[in-house]
């Protein structure tokens, strides 16, 4: 994450802007922004888009040098990084392209970490189980997954996750639409 609160501190002095016009034109508030830029707060996507907005550039800007671009994403590469107002752990396992569907991720959920409320969204969501359990609850309807059980479903019904165990959990996850362009 240390990256992107780089980036942008970067993208506003290039621009020329103060941290209250930034603020302005993201409706966050100056010491939100200016603990970004230190790298004392956490950020969530959402905060994320409204800055990307406001600089005029893409979200993929943060996370990836276009110069870089290559489809193999070696290990040395991968970047872990957080949501705000979660505790698990993301790895994207994919460079941007152009007309590109799916956005996959390692997830690591954390000892028995919960979802407080069902979201909806647009789109699909697949996960499968590399370690551990995680108990989905998708419309109404609980599944149980252990190692090597796999889920797929849209995401436009309600749905929370929870990983019910006293050990973390690991799934390989792809969603659609893609988040990262």
């Amino acid at each position: 994450m240390e990256e992107i609160f780089q980036k942008i501190k970067q993208l506003r002095f290039e621009q020329g802007m103060t941290l209250k016009e930034l603020s302005e034109k993201t409706d966050l508030s100056v010491s939100f922004l200016s603990q970004i830029e230190r790298g004392t707060s956490s950020l969530a996507i959402t905060s994320l888009k409204k800055i990307a907005d406001a600089f005029g550039v893409k979200m993929i800007h943060f996370f990836e040098e276009p110069e870089s671009l290559n489809y193999a994403v070696k290990k040395q590469d991968q970047k872990p990084f957080k949501i705000e107002s979660s505790d698990s752990t993301y790895l994207r396992l994919s460079h941007n392209f152009a007309d590109r569907k799916i956005e996959p991720f390692l997830v690591t959920m954390q000892p028995r970490q919960r979802d407080i409320e069902l979201v909806k969204h647009p789109g699909e969501e697949f996960y499968y189980v590399l370690k551990g359990a995680v108990l989905l609850t998708v419309d109404q309807n609980e599944y149980y997954l252990r190692e090597g059980e796999a889920i797929h479903f849209p995401s436009t019904l309600p749905h929370m996750w929870e990983n019910p165990l006293d050990q973390e959990t690991i799934l390989l996850s792809v969603i659609t639409p893609v988040i990262f362009n």
